[in-house]
């Protein structure tokens, strides 16, 4: 087919593409035998994933005096990985759900691997609290079940508690809205897949999507009643794990900043590990015309938002707390920036403050490799920040003679490695089971700023063989799990109205320019 670009508008898909050819793109991975470099990747994060687990047998064996905590500094590597991990997991909400609701077209490409981060990120969060218990097979204590044990009952006022709740509810709402999203293309996958096997678990997992206009009308009502409530979790989850800190009477902590701040932060450090993924998924898999310059350029305007919004924040800490002349607060900051851990904090500013700032230039926003370096960077600035927030406003306290330093083990560092194991294997995993770009979305905007015309050719083949079905038209297989959402009954009714509405118009033109003659 001959394709015309629009003058205005970018396409969101750079090359032209039937659908047929979209969705064979997109399910190549899954149809093939891994390559090379998957191999070589899944190697290397299967590595560190055994790592983690001998780290955490050790922990579980031994207990937390494995770690390099001591009798001042009671949180560290732990809270600070937990924090990082339930940050990274934002974006991934954020893009599915918010840019949703707003129409953002351009987040067809990226969203379905944003929302599986999400529940990668979230899945490596949940093991820190779980660790820090000492006794990980009583964790079902936390939850407020009916139980036998009397008294003992968790203490709703703790946000610990909170924790809980927030990041159990956020898990949920994640995996259901990225569930539902995934129908039509297992759906898709279902009618493509040859072996039996593949296709009676295709076909299990579609929960029986035929591809009718009542199924996509239900699939689009659940879809955005979905992304409502997926919403408010970007800003509440993060919010209450903010308050683990802002609840306390300690200096650096106790401060009402922290729920917009660490909501920013989080929004940040997950766009910049999305960006991450999808560069390397753009390079390897082969989507470069799927996954453009024009999403990667999105994304470092959203974070160019998000780091001033960071940076503005480490700016109003330090106001706070020479406007406020409380000398522990004075010297909570000064000792951030000036102390022992002064190399952590200018790590933090540099990455999460100076990088950014880059974002600015175009020529840096379109080149794929610079951005790739700069958000690698930026994750270990935000690493660093949940680093120097908990370890700096502990290790020198209220009383001098109890201040400490800190400094992890090897168990402890080995834990963090294999956290980033589980969720390199498990995206690893999933791109070769599941679709990693949602197919049904991105067909729906192929045609995004294209004017598609019909060749002589396809008019031949026309006129020699009927088509039955708009799917066959496009070059698409039998079955319905790919199929672009038909015209709701409704949207039918009112353009048949309007053409009725038309025609009695026009009949009542030619009756006034009839008069008009006569």
């Amino acid at each position: 087919m001959s394709h015309a670009v629009s003058p205005l508008r970018e396409p969101l898909v750079s090359e032209a593409r039937t659908l047929h050819q979209l969705t064979d793109e997109i399910a190549r991975p899954m149809e093939r035998r891994p390559t090379k470099a998957w191999w070589c990747a899944f190697l290397a994060s299967f590595s560190a994933l055994v790592l983690g687990v001998y780290c955490v047998s050790v922990q579980v064996m031994t207990g937390v005096g494995t770690w390099g905590l001591n009798k001042t500094v009671g949180w560290a590597f732990d809270i600070t990985n937990f924090v990082f991990w339930i940050g990274i997991g934002h974006a991934g909400t954020l893009i599915s759900a918010i840019l949703f609701l707003f129409r953002q077209k351009w987040r067809t490409s990226i969203n379905r691997s944003a929302e599986a981060m999400t529940l990668f990120a979230v899945m490596c969060a949940g093991l820190f609290p779980i660790i820090h218990m000492g006794r990980p097979w009583f964790a079902y204590f936390a939850a407020p079940y009916p139980n036998d044990r009397g008294p003992l009952w968790v203490n709703f006022r703790s946000p610990l508690v909170w924790d809980m709740f927030a990041i159990s509810t956020y898990f949920i709402i994640s995996a259901v809205f990225w569930y539902v999203g995934l129908l039509p293309d297992l759906a898709t996958m279902r009618d493509r897949a040859k072996s039996a096997i593949r296709k009676a678990i295709y076909g299990a997992l579609s929960l029986g999507w035929n591809g009718s206009q009542r199924t996509w009308l239900r699939y689009e009502t659940v879809y955005l009643l979905l992304a409502g409530l997926a919403t408010p979790l970007v800003l509440s989850v993060h919010s209450i794990v903010s308050m683990d800190f802002a609840t306390s009477i300690l200096p650096g902590w106790h401060t009402t900043i922290f729920p917009p701040y660490f909501v920013a932060g989080a929004v940040f450090s997950g766009f910049a590990m999305v960006l991450t993924l999808m560069i390397i998924a753009r390079h390897v898999m082969g989507w470069k015309h799927l996954i453009t310059i024009r999403h990667v350029e999105n994304m470092t305007k959203i974070m160019i938002a998000t780091g001033g919004i960071v940076g503005f924040a480490y700016a109003t800490e330090f106001f706070t707390a020479w406007y406020s002349g409380n000398e522990l607060e004075r010297f909570a900051f000064s000792n951030r920036a000036f102390g022992p851990y002064a190399w952590a904090y200018w790590i933090m500013v540099g990455c999460n403050v100076l990088i950014p700032q880059f974002f600015w230039f175009k020529k840096i926003r379109t080149s794929v490799a610079a951005v790739f370096a700069l958000s690698i960077l930026v994750n270990v600035g935000m690493w660093f920040e949940r680093f120097v927030i908990i370890v700096t406003s502990l290790h020198r306290d209220f009383l001098p003679s109890s201040w400490a330093m800190y400094a992890p083990t090897f168990i402890e560092v080995g834990t963090l490695v294999g956290t980033f194991g589980l969720f390199f294997t498990c995206f690893l995993l999933f791109i070769r089971v599941l679709p990693a770009v949602s197919i049904a979305e991105v067909k729906a905007v192929s045609g995004y700023a294209r004017k598609i015309g019909v060749t002589t050719e396809f008019r031949e083949q026309s006129a020699k063989k009927p088509v039955d079905s708009w799917r066959e038209r496009n070059g698409e297989p039998n079955g319905h799990g790919g199929r672009t959402p038909p015209q709701p009954q409704s949207t039918q009714r009112s353009e048949e109205k309007k053409k009725g509405d038309k025609k009695e118009d026009a009949g009542a033109g030619a009756d006034l320019v009839t008069e008009a003659g006569e």
